[in-house]
């Protein structure tokens, strides 16, 4: 079992970089879990659809390049599938039993390019909000870990 989340853009706070290195700690007894980070794209100033199209385009081949054909690609768009807690540590559980590595994205401020959309295999969302892509990649590691505690019967704050 190998998870890889790929995050566009860098962790700009000094909180947000604490939060991920604090839920990367916890998470290394439970498996190999990595981050990548891909460079997020300059927006441009007069944003057109073209323009916008063009930026995602761009951070959606970065995203491609780092995924292997035998991995399990779930996106984290607004219109995926929401779990509760115990639903996603299932989830997880099965994502993670068959020995592929699990692949998780998390757009930048524009989203996800249509490429990187039709290459996930399942898209997962934690609500109908949208939340800044750095905060979303603290709540995502916090899940997992939490679905990682529930899957081993141990006790974690509800």
């Amino acid at each position: 079992m190998a998870i890889l989340i790929i995050g566009v853009g860098k962790l700009k706070e000094a909180w947000q970089r604490d939060a991920c290195a604090e839920y990367m700690k916890r998470l290394k007894r439970f498996g190999p879990i990595e981050i990548r980070e891909i460079p997020d794209q300059p927006e441009p100033d007069k944003p057109s659809e073209a323009l916008n199209q063009r930026v995602k385009d761009a951070e959606g081949k970065e995203i491609l390049a780092q995924i292997k054909p035998t991995d399990r690609v779930v996106a984290l768009a607004i219109n995926g599938k929401n779990y509760d807690s115990e639903g996603f540590a299932e989830k997880i559980a099965q994502w993670t039993g068959d020995g592929r590595r699990l692949v998780l994205i998390i757009g930048g401020s524009l989203g996800l390019s249509d490429d990187v959309m039709k290459r996930a295999d399942e898209k997962l969302s934690f609500s109908k909000m949208t939340f800044p892509h750095q905060l979303m990649r603290i709540i995502l590691l916090e899940q997992i870990y939490r679905g990682f505690k529930i899957n081993a019967n141990e006790r974690y704050h509800k």
